[in-house]
């Protein structure tokens, strides 16, 4: 039951805030300082943070995808080139 508060919790925050806490985790791991079994539970909770964050990351992907595809349909607007100027024969000789 723990467990599926805590995705449900995951699937609400941002992914700044996701980041933060995977960051949190990742430093309580490091220390060594916490016992095994809180280690495992703060692993599992880092890789469903790491998954939410993909998830944010895809969609975000695909939004992007999506406004460049859009704006790849919008047809440029038409602008005139100047003519070449041409060269003048007697400017050549001298």
């Amino acid at each position: 039951m723990a467990q599926k508060k805590t995705e449900e919790d995951i699937t609400k925050l941002s992914f700044e805030d996701s980041i933060k806490r995977l960051r949190t985790i990742v430093d309580k791991i490091e220390q060594g300082e916490i016992p095994l079994q809180d280690s495992l539970e703060q692993y599992e909770q880092g890789m469903a943070l790491i998954q939410h964050c993909r998830q944010i990351l895809q969609k975000a992907e695909k939004r992007i995808e999506k406004m460049s595809k859009r704006g790849e349909e919008t047809p440029e607007p038409a602008t005139e080139e100047p003519a070449p100027e041409l060269e003048s024969e007697d400017e050549g000789l001298f």
